[in-house]
């Protein structure tokens, strides 16, 4: 049995992800920053399925408490480590630029980017040792294409396809593999407020896709018979970019 560590896990595509690995028969940690309940219920889901978890809370965009929760998590077991990342965890403070507000460039830079940098960073060392890992980061069609109103998301995004590129080549002689699901419009409360009447005309496939055909992508990357993939960034967006 793997640990598994998913930030962001309390709903959406970072719950189903949750859900799937636990399946999967690993251990999953649920990341998440306030949401208590919602957390709660996925782990509660998990367990009633007969999968083994646990909630780990802290804000990804704080070095110090990513720092001080990881720590007590290794403190307290001793004798396990994490060999699966999924970072997951993300945020949208949509403006168009003229109007952008800094924190709203900064906290969308810290959730995203700098999150994956700290949590990445403190883990890699027990993957790197053990000679096994996966990490897999949640980008963004927005990362790839861009879109209007989104130049902080988009810029986060891209960044994270960037160093999912270059850490891949780092740890790869180590058997830990990096990669980048980028998905498009996924039925989640981040997109609950987008009119998808008129997005899906845009859609080849015709509709949103579901959180768990983004879990079963991520599922596949954790697992053994994705050893030989990683720097790859897979998109799964109905068509809308290719």
């Amino acid at each position: 049995m793997q640990y598994a560590l998913i930030t962001g896990a309390s709903r959406g595509i970072g719950a189903a992800i949750a859900a799937r690995l636990a399946a999967d028969g690993h251990h999953v940690i649920i990341n998440y920053a306030s949401n208590h309940a919602a957390a709660r219920q996925t782990l509660d889901a998990i367990t009633a399925a007969g999968g083994k978890g646990e909630l780990l809370p802290f804000d990804v965009s704080d070095k110090q408490a990513i720092e001080a929760a990881l720590s007590a998590w290794q403190e307290a077991n001793p004798d396990k480590h994490i060999s699966i990342l999924v970072n997951n965890a993300g945020i949208r403070m949509d403006s168009l630029m003229v109007f952008m507000q800094d924190e709203q460039w900064q906290q969308v830079v810290d959730t995203t980017l700098n999150g994956f940098f700290h949590i990445t960073r403190r883990l890699l060392k027990e993957m790197l040792t053990h000679r096994h890992g996966r990490i897999i980061n949640i980008t963004s069609l927005s990362g790839t294409k861009g879109l209007p109103g989104q130049a902080n998301y988009s810029a986060a995004k891209a960044a994270l396809t960037g160093a999912t590129k270059a850490l891949a080549q780092e740890v790869a002689q180590r058997k830990v593999t990096v990669n980048a699901i980028a998905p498009g419009f996924i039925e989640t409360d981040m997109t609950s407020s987008l009119d998808q009447e008129s997005l899906c005309k845009l859609i080849p496939a015709g509709r949103f896709g579901k959180p768990d055909e983004v879990a079963a992508l991520a599922s596949f990357l954790a697992s053994d018979q994705a050893a030989y993939i990683t720097g790859q960034t897979i998109h799964i967006n109905g068509g809308l970019y290719t």
